[in-house]
């Protein structure tokens, strides 16, 4: 799955700009161009997270963002040119998640993006996953395989979804533990092998013994 952004400027350059950036880097984007239907559009696409500028036709970025947040809490980024302290301190309080100003540092956007994205969390809410007749229900925390269930914890369920992700690629350790846990220096490897037991033994209780297979030196994938 991908994470889906939306890029809600005026300016066709730096729309494009960002629109290439953004889809050379995975993410299924899409920009408004009609600016009199705006929150239709969020609502329509249902974004992961949105990419706003203050200048914008009619209604002004920092009415928007109230207006997004009125109905909901996705990330929102205001890029702009504007480098004042008081534009920043109203995107705050208006709810935004991040003030990033142009000319802005394609690799600093990406960053904060990626960090963004994995801290809501959203996109786990509202998807089911199938590899190999395994199912994996991430609006309810469960796993399914011929009609017998196994319920998961928020950090089982975001190893499975990592793992189903990429099913059928090798996951490192270091990447499944920076996708679990915001800073892995600070996060006891053990950790990371303590919850795929856990997993394991959930699995092999509905028939899937063997459903994760550990690649020596490597990680682990399904």
């Amino acid at each position: 799955m991908k994470e889906k952004i939306l890029i809600i400027e005026d300016d066709f350059t730096i729309q494009t700009q960002l629109k290439n950036l953004l889809m050379g880097n995975s993410y299924d984007v899409e920009a408004v161009t009609d600016f009199a239907n705006t929150v239709r559009q969020i609502k329509d696409f249902d974004p992961h997270l949105i990419l706003l500028d203050i200048k914008l036709p009619g209604n002004s970025g920092f009415q928007l963002c109230s207006q997004i947040r009125s109905f909901s809490d996705i990330p929102i980024v205001f890029v702009t040119s504007s480098n004042q302290d008081m534009d920043e301190l109203s995107s705050i309080m208006l709810g935004a998640d991040a003030f990033i100003t142009k000319p802005y540092n394609p690799a600093i956007l990406l960053a904060k993006i990626a960090a963004l994205l994995k801290k809501s969390c959203r996109y786990l809410q509202t998807e089911s996953f199938v590899w190999k007749d395994a199912a994996l229900h991430l609006e309810s925390s469960m796993i399914e395989y011929k009609g017998q269930k196994a319920e998961l914890t928020k950090n089982e369920l975001k190893i499975l979804y990592y793992l189903f992700k990429n099913a059928g690629k090798i996951c490192s350790r270091n990447d499944i533990v920076d996708f679990l846990w915001d800073n892995q220096l600070y996060v006891d490897d053990n950790a990371l092998s303590v919850n795929i037991a856990r997993i394991r033994d959930k699995l092999s209780a509905i028939g899937l013994a063997d459903f994760i297979k550990t690649k020596h030196r490597q990680g682990y994938m399904l």
